[in-house]
């Protein structure tokens, strides 16, 4: 299968031991600036916190970055960012944030705690696939509009926009690997006279499995 795993949207997990909690946090995000920022709001949110772990992956560069903010070396921000590895998710942040509960956990203790958070998380938020799909774009006349429309729906196309004018501009999308074989369809449909003009490439979320 093309595209690539991320989170499917906002996930939250609270894993206690020891009277220590640990509130693991989970969102989608497509850059270093976007993964900073939801870091920073959980910073905001959570000020008397005593540790705000985090993890991060991004497809573009393939960036990881982690931090243990102040627990023991590789005891908590490498384990989070094992389960967004293990889990194969990309643009994904996990952002857990621990109060201390009086009794040190020793570093088994705290690797298995921030795992657990991170992998509870990651479960709330479910796991999409995110697809490439083309976009395109044709003109028609309005007595051929609405069998086009019906076409691009039936073969698993969407509009993405339309222009009301002199004729009827159209911006579509679909899978990327059936984009050539709609275009020839809905060149068909209309004898030849509507022109396919390829677009970029986006990716869209859907169905993990």
């Amino acid at each position: 299968m093309t595209g690539y795993l991320t989170a499917a949207g906002f996930g939250q997990s609270l894993y206690e031991d020891k009277h220590s909690r640990f509130l693991g946090h989970v969102a989608p995000v497509s850059s270093e600036p976007e993964a900073r920022a939801f870091l920073e709001k959980l910073r905001r949110q959570y000020p008397d916190a005593t540790h705000h772990v985090y993890a991060y992956r991004l497809r573009e560069g393939a960036v990881l970055r982690w931090s243990d903010d102040g627990e023991p070396g590789g005891t908590s921000g490498q384990p989070t960012l094992a389960v967004l590895q293990g889990a194969e998710l990309w643009d994904v942040c996990c952002v857990t944030v621990r109060y201390f509960g009086g009794t040190l956990l020793g570093s088994g203790g705290l690797v298995r705690a921030y795992s657990a958070a991170a992998r509870l998380a990651v479960a709330d938020a479910g796991i999409a696939r995110m697809s490439p799909w083309r976009k395109g774009s044709f003109s028609c006349s309005y007595a051929r509009y609405e069998r086009l429309r019906r076409l691009l729906e039936d073969r698993g196309g969407r509009i993405e926009d339309s222009a009301f004018g002199a004729e009827v501009e159209l911006v579509f999308s679909c899978p990327e690997g059936q984009f050539d074989t709609l275009a020839q369809a809905l060149g068909n449909a209309t004898a030849g006279e509507a022109e396919i003009v390829p677009g970029e490439s986006v990716y869209r979320p859907g169905p993990a499995e």
